[in-house]
């Protein structure tokens, strides 16, 4: 029959409609109950996806993307990056700057002094938190950022995208565990190459003594 298909996919609608309402019987006469809200998160959720927003709030998931930010691990004025440049090359859209820290003798540090991210062109590929060879950079999750100027409050400065890494542990536990065991593994590597060095050391002078 002609249409047959339109209207099982309407069939499909108007039933997860519905649900929806049915679902929300459940918590009468309590209005986006938080119990509804996280139900909305599971994967066997029925109806559809709809919360009663901006009282109450879906978690958001480790994969969303928005604007990237800048990690530091205890002291903010020595954030992890070096300011050496790369994903400021590797932007599509190149809407990152990077001004490099001086020394009071003109010397170059390995610190931005600016860092400046335009989130009017920002299309939030993740290219610069991917290709940071010191996981400096990483990908915020905050989707809250209209603002009424946007020439001034969307032009995100170095003060603005620090976070410290308990930040990035919270809202990327999953990668952040996997570097931290990346690390320690390397530093472990780093331990035996230093004691084999030490042992090989020590046999070559005990020889030379001999």
């Amino acid at each position: 029959m002609l249409g047959k298909g339109v209207l099982k996919g309407m069939r499909v609608t108007i039933g997860r409609f519905f649900e929806t309402y049915i679902n929300d019987l459940k918590y009468f006469p309590r209005v986006a109950a938080q119990e509804a809200v996280e139900t909305r998160n599971r994967a066997d959720t029925k109806g559809l996806m709809t919360i009663e927003y901006p009282e109450q709030k879906l978690e958001m998931f480790e994969g969303f993307r928005m604007i990237p930010f800048l990690v530091y691990d205890e002291d903010p004025e020595n954030p992890r990056c070096t300011a050496c440049g790369i994903c400021a090359r590797v932007c599509p859209p190149q809407c990152i700057w990077i001004e490099r820290d001086q020394t009071p003798e003109g010397r170059p540090m390995k610190r931005p002094r600016n860092f400046t991210i335009d989130a009017t062109i920002c299309m939030s590929c993740g290219l610069c938190a991917e290709f940071c060879p010191f996981d400096a950079i990483k990908m915020n999750n905050d989707y809250e950022i209209s603002a009424y100027d946007r020439y001034v409050d969307l032009v995100y400065h170095k003060d603005k995208l620090l976070r410290p890494v308990e930040y990035y542990a919270k809202i990327h536990p999953t990668e952040h565990a996997i570097k931290e065991e990346e690390k320690r593994e390397k530093e472990e590597a780093k331990r035996k190459a230093a004691e084999a060095r030490a042992k090989k050391a020590a046999a070559a002078a005990a020889t030379k003594k001999d």
